[in-house]
């Protein structure tokens, strides 16, 4: 059986991949494994971008499996531990100081939106994808803060209509109503998401990190926390290393070296 779970690193970019063909359905050890990798991922200063994907182009995923569910929640010791482990890794891509890019193509459904939605880029393919919360469906509601993280990135209505509705929409509608960032052919997509990776790896890393600090969950901030936030990512970048850098290669008229 082949491994449901692919890491790779190229270029200064990490790559998650789910390899469950065709549904890429998330196994339950799937976030055990990232809970156990992430951590040194965001640490490792060479890695400076992150994307979630899956392998083929049929489908993204189709969510978790299901199958595997109530043994799951056996086996971590009822549902609020389970849930709470896939709310703290979500938590650690959104929070983890390093971009993170999500693929939308085919299935994007339940946890197939939910981990896209802790990351700070998404990407959809220009036809074929079907992107939603289907909890309704089932009875139940979103549990991996699809509910909670969905309306902070496309704005209460949006959300209401997607999630009480279990609605289903193609990558052009996630543009038009901010879930994604841009569309591109599916034939595109992954190498599209590598080359966003490449081009924030390639800039100044304690840069992002602190305009990520800054911006990050600013919604439920006050103005002040915000600026108190941007202040000290004045102070860690002012006299650093990329900062002196930027500043000698802008007065010399030339390319800044970073990152070095």
């Amino acid at each position: 059986m082949a491994d449901p779970y692919l890491f790779s690193v190229t270029n200064n970019v990490a790559t998650f991949s789910v390899n469950d063909a065709p549904y890429n359905l998330m196994p339950v050890d799937y976030i055990d494994r990232l809970e156990e990798q992430l951590p040194e991922v965001l640490a490792d200063e060479r890695i400076r971008a992150v994307v979630f994907t899956a392998e083929g182009l049929a489908n993204f995923s189709a969510g978790m499996n299901l199958k595997q569910l109530s043994d799951g929640i056996e086996r971590a010791g009822g549902p609020d531990v389970f849930f709470a482990q896939r709310h703290r890794v979500l938590d650690m891509i959104e929070n983890g100081g390093t971009p993170a890019i999500a693929t939308f193509f085919g299935y994007c459904l339940g946890a197939g939106l939910e981990l896209p939605l802790a990351c700070h880029f998404r990407i959809a393919a220009s036809e074929g994808a079907k992107i939603g919360l289907p909890e309704m469906d089932l009875g139940t509601v979103p549990a991996w803060g699809g509910s909670a993280r969905l309306p902070r990135v496309v704005g209460r209505e949006h959300a209401l209509d997607m999630i009480l509705r279990a609605r289903k929409i193609d990558g052009h509608e996630a543009l038009r109503i901010g879930l994604v960032t841009e569309v591109v052919p599916i034939d595109q997509l992954k190498a599209r998401a590598q080359v966003l990776g490449e081009e924030l790896a390639a800039q100044p890393r304690l840069a992002v990190k602190g305009v990520l600090d800054t911006i990050v969950g600013f919604e439920s901030q006050s103005l002040e926390a915000s600026l108190e936030r941007e202040k000290q990512a004045v102070r860690d970048t002012i006299g650093s290393p990329d900062a002196q850098e930027g500043i000698m290669a802008f007065m010399e008229k030339r390319k800044p070296i970073i990152n070095q």
